[in-house]
């Protein structure tokens, strides 16, 4: 019996471009002129402008990590860091321009919130073009609106948060995103408010050899929670486009937060993403995260359990096929007493793509009581791919209960030739497996957003076998 071999897929449901059209297009490069330029065209506040220019200064500093894939293609000389789109932000989706409205109906945005989202945000290259939430939630006080218009009608909420989460010195790829970040989301849930629905926010990058650099930022207060769901894609070019957004959640006492994340960024783009959350006494922070695309991927979501009883749980799969490297993975520090985290990761490698699983797991003498259990699961489809796991674990107290499982694995023969008995072809029987492999992550996700997952797990499964 032949080595079962899965067949790249040529299309993509995303790969569909617009022309580059826009109202203007910064050039490329990254400088202190460039950087002045992004903060005059939004007409910001001096206080940003200053985060920016010391944001540029430390990029200038930094050096390249080395510890991860090789990122010696990226040349931030041919990258246009700002791409203004020919809209402002609407509130009507009618009145979004046909070309762009195009793209969105496409990916399935305005059915999804016709159906169930409480809100939802669309950003297309640098800008939000679009954003709308239901009525009863503004009249309970929550905001949700682009960081522009955040910037603009609640300053003193956003000088509050803005970088306190993700400091702009902790590598060299945020500072570069505080120096020229643009568009993203921001949201405000007051005290003891609940969200029934979800929000969401999709984020489109069409410009060739550009960037796209979001700023997202939380706040959900005391004894209310809030589901957020990130999606995002792009068309594929023949040069480097680089995403480097920045999240940050605050999840204050008694409150709860899940963030949701499916992407599907083009094969030639370069994921430098950062996300943490600060979780305050008895609160909550779950991540689901599905990772599909992008050339290479550096994402490590990150919690703090900073209060007594916080908890975190991760759930993740990403999927690295031909000439993809997905080094992704999670870190979580216990800061308090009794804080927990539950971590699941599972990785799909296939036709010489490479998985790499790299976490931390910081537990700290204050926080005794403390649990904390990590699985990790790679599964490679052929002979050509690699999975690796480099967990790091810093336990500094006895008291606390930790475990850890790694596993790392060819698709078992003896499994398909079962299902092979039972009816199914080769094909079905591997997609099954795959399937039943990344149920985890699919299930967690709403109705909607486990069904594109595994449509996306379908479309690259498809192919031959031979």
């Amino acid at each position: 019996m032949p080595k079962t071999q899965i067949k790249d897929l040529n299309t993509n449901i995303y790969n569909f471009k617009n022309k580059d059209e826009y109202a203007y297009k910064i050039k490329n490069g990254l400088t202190k002129d460039i950087v002045c330029e992004i903060s005059q065209k939004k007409n910001e506040p001096k206080w940003m402008l200053d985060i920016r220019l010391k944001a540029l200064e430390t990029y200038e500093k930094l050096s390249l990590p080395t510890w991860g894939p090789d990122l010696s293609e990226l040349k931030m000389d041919e990258i246009a860091t700002y791409v203004k789109p020919k809209t402002n932000m609407k509130d009507n989706w009618d009145d979004v321009p046909e070309n762009i409205k195009d793209t969105f109906e496409k990916l399935g945005i305005p059915k999804s919130e016709r159906e169930y989202l409480a809100g939802v945000g669309a950003q297309y290259d640098s800008e939000v073009v679009y954003h709308s939430m239901k009525k009863d939630l503004l009249e309970q006080g929550v905001i949700y609106t682009s960081m522009e218009e955040a910037i603009e009608k609640y300053p003193e909420i956003v000088k509050e948060y803005f970088s306190k989460c993700v400091p702009l010195t902790e590598h060299k790829f945020i500072a570069l995103h505080y120096a020229v970040w643009s568009g993203g989301s921001f949201v405000y849930v007051p005290k003891n408010v609940k969200l029934e629905m979800p929000l969401q926010s999709y984020f489109r990058l069409n410009s060739p050899e550009s960037g796209q650099f979001e700023h997202t930022l939380i706040i959900v207060e005391d004894n209310s929670s809030l589901h957020f769901i990130e999606g995002c894609s792009a068309p594929k070019y023949n040069k480097v486009n680089l995403h480097a957004g920045c999240v940050e959640l605050f999840v204050k006492e008694n409150a709860y937060l899940r963030y949701s994340t499916v992407e599907n960024w083009s094969k030639n783009m370069l994921n430098l993403n950062t996300k943490k959350a600060i979780c305050e006494k008895n609160a909550q922070i779950d991540w689901v995260s599905g990772s599909f695309g992008s050339k290479i991927s550096m994402l490590y979501p990150m919690s703090i359990l900073k209060g007594e009883n916080s908890k975190t749980e991760y759930t993740g799969i990403s999927f690295a096929g031909a000439g993809q490297n997905l080094d992704t993975g999670f870190k979580v520090v216990h800061l308090a007493k009794n804080t927990s985290s539950v971590v699941n990761a599972k990785s799909l490698s296939k036709n010489g793509g490479i998985c790499t699983y790299r976490a931390l797991v910081k537990v700290t003498p204050n926080a005794t009581g403390s649990k904390c259990s990590v699985n990790c699961d790679g599964l490679m489809l052929d002979d050509k791919s690699r999975s690796d796991t480099l967990p790091v674990n810093d336990i500094q107290t006895n008291d606390v209960e930790f475990s850890h499982e790694a596993k790392v694995g060819k698709i078992s023969e003896k499994s398909i030739f079962y299902l092979m008995t039972r009816g199914l072809s080769e094909d079905d029987a591997k997609a099954t497996i795959v399937r039943g492999f990344a149920n985890p992550v699919s299930k967690e996700l709403p109705l909607e957003y486990a069904v594109e997952m595994n449509r996306l797990i379908n479309l690259e499964l498809e192919g031959a076998i031979g």
